[in-house]
């Protein structure tokens, strides 16, 4: 593997009821036992969208709409450099179960402090909390 091309992930902040869908990752996984958002490698000649929609049926067992792209990060670890594209989603259908993850909930903003996100989540975790309260991400001002 090239380790100076970060690998291109799909990060899926999907929101119902005020609530985000969060999902912890295996304990034998890097950044095991953390938590994040549901997503995943992008994989060659899929656009984010597709990956974010293929992610969660694999990841979590819902269909999501994705709306946009909220932030990226790149980030690098000792092991990979990641360049982290932050999707806002639409839950559109499906019950979240633990298919490709050792667990999930849904955690409300103010209550992401209570998790360990993986780095480079928490930086962009930090910024988006802080300007939240000037807005919701994702939401559109039209129908």
């Amino acid at each position: 593997m090239n380790s100076t091309q970060p690998l291109e992930v799909v990060a899926c902040m999907i929101e119902h009821e005020g609530r985000f869908l969060i999902t912890q990752r295996h304990k034998q996984s890097h950044l095991g036992h953390l938590w994040e958002f549901p997503g995943g490698k992008v994989e060659p000649g899929e656009s984010l969208e597709q990956c974010a929609v293929r992610e969660c049926l694999e990841e979590i067992g819902v269909r999501v709409k994705p709306i946009r792209v909220l932030s990226e990060v790149t980030h690098a670890y000792s092991e990979v450099s990641v360049h982290l594209h932050f999707m806002a989603c639409t839950w559109e259908s499906g019950e979240p179960q633990a298919l490709d993850c050792a667990a999930w909930t849904w955690a409300a903003p103010e209550e992401f402090g209570r998790y360990e996100f993986p780095a480079a989540d928490q930086r962009v975790i930090e910024e988006w909390v802080q300007s939240r309260s000037q807005g919701i991400p994702g939401k559109d001002s039209t129908p």
